[in-house]
């Protein structure tokens, strides 16, 4: 596949995006049109750590699992659903026994489909395990993990998708040192070309199997950002600093769609809402139902503009209203027949403004992932989309911008500790090089004398 990257808007104007519709649907699974006027409860968990003493008993589990999820939404009437598998390390380490549980997986959901007219469908998201000791082996081990790609999709995954890592070095290194250049180094140059060399050959895979390449999500860098920021008592990192870097991983996670993917994009990407205002790929969002795998500022606002929506992970237990999955899968389809209903009756605006609104002024956060604030952060990527480095520059700089304004308005209150890292981080965008090669020769050379880990040949830089 080529590369074709974004240069401009899919929409012609924030208000035109809304939840459960996108420029461009996608068909998948049994009977699914994603983004074409509803939206779809997304069901993702996790085995019990039990369960892995043998192959047969993890397949059971997967078994155990789409069972108890699949006849719950048929006992309340529910209409439709995705399933996602986010690969434990034994499914992609072994892509048999990943591929065994797309089989089964997929066996149970046709049964559903053709019993109750259940429309589903069946995400695997591969586990990326391009590791070697404590160094990153991204083009070395590529083959391995997009064997299971292949597998699961033979199999019966219908759509494919990963958490890739590229840049999460030096990112690490960059994140616990306030060092906005490495922030942008990491994410936009480092993962971007990771993310182009990675994607490409996942859509391949997806049209020799006849099934969707979806896309993927920055939970390595932005995701690790907004979770050492944590909540409003949390001083381990300024939440203007995670929003930085959510802006700059838009870029990033815009290429799995540049090589072909076609939505919809992961729920842990926080980004997506950018990345549907420049693409109009459906996406899924998590906020207020993932509260079973993580707190966040924004649980009302992530279902803005959603078209699947998503609980995150939950494991599969035992609760008092049912196995885990049945309890979160219900609580998901409740939310999207909320959804559906303002779909229906003309409210959708409504119902997006009030759930925006909720969350807006919360923290720097949401507030610039306001699909309003977020659609200017698309047009900036847009404008500088041809350059990767330029495009992340732009997202961080418009975001400062956003945030400012915020504050001016008397609507953003900040605390000093906040303010303090929005000024370091335009002191710092304002003092990087105009041109890419300039940016990337200096990183190079910083981040190989400082950090032992990072390796130039992972980026065949």
């Amino acid at each position: 596949m080529a590369i074709n990257r974004y240069t401009k808007m899919a929409y012609a104007n924030a208000d035109e995006m809304i939840f459960g519709k996108c420029k461009f649907p996608v068909k998948a699974g049994l009977g699914l049109e994603i983004g074409a006027g509803y939206t779809i409860p997304e069901l993702n968990y996790a085995p019990r750590p039990q369960s892995s003493v043998s192959t047969e008993a993890l397949v059971k589990e997967y078994e155990r699992i789409t069972k108890d999820a699949m006849a719950r939404l048929v006992q309340i009437g529910a209409p439709t659903v995705v399933l996602e598998t986010e690969h434990v390390q034994q499914l992609t380490v072994n892509p048999a026994v990943g591929a065994e549980v797309a089989h089964v997986q997929k066996s149970i959901m046709e049964e559903y489909h053709e019993e109750y007219g259940i429309k589903c469908a069946l995400r695997h998201t591969i586990a990326d395990l391009r590791e070697d000791r404590e160094y990153l082996a991204l083009r070395a081990k590529a083959p391995e993990i997009l064997e299971s790609f292949d597998q699961c999709a033979a199999q019966g995954a219908d759509l494919l998708s990963i958490e890739s890592m590229g840049g999460k070095e030096v990112f690490d290194y960059a994140i616990v040192r306030d060092d906005t250049a490495g922030m942008l180094f990491s994410i936009g140059v480092l993962g971007t070309n990771d993310m182009d060399f990675l994607w490409q050959q996942i859509t391949d895979i997806a049209k020799k199997n006849n099934v969707v390449s979806a896309g993927d999500t920055d939970c390595s860098q932005a995701n690790t950002a907004m979770f050492i920021a944590g909540g409003l008592l949390d001083k381990n990192l300024a939440h203007t600093t995670a929003i930085v870097a959510r802006c700059i991983s838009a870029a990033r996670s815009l290429a799995a769609y540049e090589a072909g993917a076609t939505g919809p994009g992961k729920d842990c990407g926080y980004e997506n809402i950018i990345i549907k205002a420049i693409s109009g790929v459906p996406i899924t969002q998590e906020g207020k139902s993932s509260t079973c795998a993580h707190s966040d500022v924004m649980g009302n606002l992530a279902m803005q503009c959603c078209d699947m929506w998503s609980n995150e992970s939950v494991e599969y237990h035992g609760e008092f209203g049912g196995t885990t999955v049945q309890v979160w899968v219900e609580t998901l389809a409740y939310d999207c027949a909320l959804m559906n209903t303002a779909l229906k009756t003309g409210n959708e605006k409504v119902l997006r403004d009030l759930l925006m609104l909720s969350d807006k002024y919360r923290d720097p956060q949401p507030y610039v992932l306001a699909y309003d604030n977020a659609y200017r952060v698309g047009e900036a990527i847009a404008a500088n989309g041809n350059d990767t480095y330029l495009r992340s520059k732009a997202a961080a700089e418009i975001c400062c911008d956003i945030v400012q304004e915020g504050i001016d308005s008397g609507k953003l209150i900040l605390t000093k500790f906040e303010t303090n890292a929005l000024n370091k981080i335009k002191a710092d965008l304002a003092a990087l090089p105009a041109e890419s090669a300039a940016f990337i020769e200096n990183c190079m050379a910083k981040y190989t004398a400082e950090v032992p880990v990072f390796k130039p040949e992972n980026y065949s830089l």
